[in-house]
């Protein structure tokens, strides 16, 4: 009789903790599967292939599905992706990384140091058309010791070194002995990231699923359909209508159609500065634009606070140069060219240009002075800046006309071939200030950076002096140089910073703002139990 109380006791207690922990179990925030979100993208990706891409359409799928070494965390520190450590030597000249083990491709196949390794080795082949190898050439060699360590050996000291190592790594199995331009999982591309690839329906959407054998903790969101909607306007109706969950903002949409209340009750909208900036591009192999003295007298002639005040709505700054105001090598006392169409108009006669006939239009040598700017079609932004360029540029003669491209095929078939005049575009740049694959003349090649064929020597030789300096402030000495420069010779008329303005549904949880913006943690996401929407 005892022992039958004592295991009563026993039982008792059992029960109660069950129910105890249940309950507590209960009360905590729970992350449910089977959660979707559906995001807007203004374009069809080019490659979803990260050694191939150039393109934000590209690369914001390829940053679900791959992972590099090292990444940014929420206050732009570098932290461990596949590398689970890593090691610098007291001369730069060499760092070790130490991989993450249990990291497997999507298709099953471990994760080793052999895909870094070829990885590396596919960057710096002259055969495949990657925009990213100029960061790699500095490399003398790459060594695997075992599977799960990489040793990088530099030629000399290389300050960028670390971050270059965020580039996503691919796999080898799947691409060794074949030509990696046309490998077909360009299109469908196997990766160690947080999400698998699972469907490209050309022009319609991009599906992808939660990778359930990740190596970090995921929140709750299964299932990822970007939606090709090649027009923000269109992508607005849609976000309202609630087709769509996260998007980019316009910033006449963030300013005066997103105050109402029952939007904010079901979306939350962010702003924040960001490492970016647009530009009116300049192809210098074009005849036209080879002298500088041309390109200067166009600068002086663009009024930016016009663009920035109809166009912007106070969501952004003109930009001076090729650093935005969040890096730390911007530089504040730089000289942009001022609006001053009176200046422009004699810098223009004197080389020649005078409008003989009187229909307005200048010309020299019977040729008038008549040129088209590429645009992507859909970004409304852009293209009224095209459309206030070209009125301004009008007042000094100059005719402007303007061609709106959809987005694969403007940057294969007119940007790739270098088969435009001038463009309207932006670049979204990295933390570290190095900017050699954009304005280094090597970088004036097939999947080069530097499509508009920019050569200077002394750029050339910042650019390197840059990349061998870790010195913080030596650094911002050589990038103010840098920056003179290129205002000076005026490749492209920089023209504003934009704010960062993305707005996502309130059904989502986790979001947190830090430098890195609001996508650093989308893994850690998840929507509670009672909100999920759609359900696989």
């Amino acid at each position: 009789m005892k022992k039958f109380f004592i295991f009563l006791l026993l039982f008792l207690f059992a029960c109660f903790l069950f129910v105890y922990f249940l309950f507590m179990y209960s009360k905590a925030p729970q992350k449910p599967e089977g959660a979707t979100i559906i995001m807007a993208s203004i374009g069809e990706p080019s490659y979803l292939n990260p050694i191939l891409a150039s393109d934000s359409a590209s690369f914001d799928i390829i940053d679900k599905v791959f992972n590099g070494l090292l990444k940014y965390d929420k206050d732009l520190n570098l932290v461990g992706d596949l590398a689970q450590n890593w090691k610098v030597s007291p001369d730069g000249l060499k760092i070790t990384f130490f991989l993450k083990k249990n990291v497997f491709w999507h298709d099953g196949m471990p994760f080793t140091s052999k895909d870094v390794l070829f990885t590396y080795k596919a960057l710096i082949d002259p055969n495949v058309l990657s925009p990213h190898s100029a960061d790699f050439k500095r490399v003398s060699v790459v060594k695997i010791p075992d599977d799960f360590t990489v040793e990088v050996f530099y030629k000399e000291p290389f300050a960028p070194a670390l971050e270059s190592w965020g580039t996503s790594i691919i796999p080898e199995h799947l691409y060794k002995g074949t030509d990696i331009n046309t490998n077909p999982h360009n299109k469908k591309p196997v990766g160690t990231g947080p999400y698998r690839f699972v469907r490209w329906i050309s022009g319609d959407r991009i599906i992808l699923e939660k990778n359930e054998n990740y190596f970090e903790e995921m929140g709750n969101i299964t299932r990822i359909v970007y939606r090709i909607i090649p027009d923000e306007s269109v992508q607005f109706l849609e976000l309202k209508k609630q087709n769509i969950d996260m998007t980019g903002l316009t910033p006449y949409q963030y300013k005066f159609q997103t105050n109402d209340p029952a939007f904010n009750k079901t979306f939350q909208k962010f702003k924040y500065p960001n490492f970016s900036y647009t530009y009116l591009g300049f192809n210098l192999k074009k005849e036209l634009f080879k002298d500088k003295k041309i390109r200067q007298a166009i600068a002086c002639a663009i009024n930016k606070k016009e663009i920035i005040d109809a166009v912007l709505f106070g969501l952004g700054r003109p930009a001076k140069g090729p650093y935005p105001p969040i890096s730390w090598a911007y530089d504040e006392n730089l000289k942009d060219f001022e609006y001053n169409p009176q200046k422009s108009k004699k810098i223009l006669a004197k080389l020649g240009w005078k409008d003989k006939d009187g229909d307005g239009i200048i010309e020299k040598n019977g040729k008038k002075f008549s040129f088209t700017i590429l645009t992507n079609q859909g970004n409304k932004m852009r293209e009224e800046t095209a459309t206030i360029i070209q009125a301004q540029l009008k007042k000094i003669g100059i005719e402007v006309k303007i061609r709106l491209l959809e987005w694969a095929s403007f940057i294969h078939q007119y940007i790739d071939t270098r088969n435009f005049e001038a463009v309207i575009l932006g670049w979204s740049l990295s933390v570290d200030p190095d900017q050699f694959s954009l304005w280094h003349s090597s970088e004036d090649r097939p999947g080069g950076f530097n499509f508009i064929g920019y050569k200077n020597p002394e750029v050339d030789r910042l650019l390197e002096e840059g990349r061998r300096t870790f010195d913080i402030e030596k650094r911002k000495k050589i990038y103010k140089k840098f920056q003179q420069i290129l205002v000076e010779d005026e490749p492209y008329v920089f023209l504003y910073v934009l704010d960062s303005l993305p707005v996502v549904h309130r059904r989502f949880h986790g979001i947190e703002v830090g430098k890195a913006g609001i996508t650093y943690n989308f893994i850690k996401w998840y929507v509670p139990e009672n909100l999920i929407k759609y359900k696989l």
